[in-house]
This record gives structure tokens, C-alpha cells and sequence, in this order.
């Protein structure tokens, strides 16, 4: 997918795997885990869903079929990012 800054394109992201504790995500040389016990909003979602990722920018992942919005950031180190889901575990 092409990124939304001019004069730079960005690889698909492409999920990888996935667990019954979480999926990990391929951004270009760089391979994501993603917990459900940090983003718990993707525990019930089906595998489609979430296989079904857009990179729109270097710094942003989205799934249009979940209108989910991550900063890449928040996946590399979610200590920092002190929000959290209402969604119960």
C-alpha cells in the first residue's frame, strides 16, 4: 500500500500468525506481536478481520473491517500508551 506522504511508499503490513494469545504483523523488515492482553478488542475478531490490515502510514495501522486505529508505536512499546480498552478480558 502506498503511504499518504508524497515520495514514499511503504510495504503491505501482513499479518503473520496468529495464537489464541495474539497475532504478530510484518511492517516491512520489522515483525509485531500483538497480545489481546493488551488490545483485547481484537480477541473475538475473526481471523479475516484481522488479516484484513491497511499500513496508510509509517506510524499508523488500521482494520477497516474492525475500524480499529493503532499507532505503530503503541504495538512496540504499549507501556507508554496509558489508555485502555473498556473491553472486559
Amino acid at each position: 500500500m502506498k503511504s499518504l506522504r508524497r515520495g514514499q511508499d511503504t510495504s503491505a503490513a501482513e499479518v503473520t500468525n496468529v495464537s489464541a494469545h495474539g497475532f504478530w504483523i510484518l511492517l516491512a523488515e520489522e515483525e509485531l506481536f500483538v497480545p489481546f492482553a493488551e488490545f483485547p478488542w481484537f480477541r473475538d475478531a475473526s481471523i479475516r478481520a484481522i488479516t484484513h490490515i491497511d499500513w496508510p502510514s509509517v506510524d499508523h495501522l488500521y482494520w477497516p473491517d474492525l475500524d480499529i486505529d493503532l499507532a505503530v508505536d503503541s504495538i512496540r512499546h504499549p507501556e507508554s500508551f496509558p489508555l485502555v480498552s473498556r473491553v472486559h478480558a
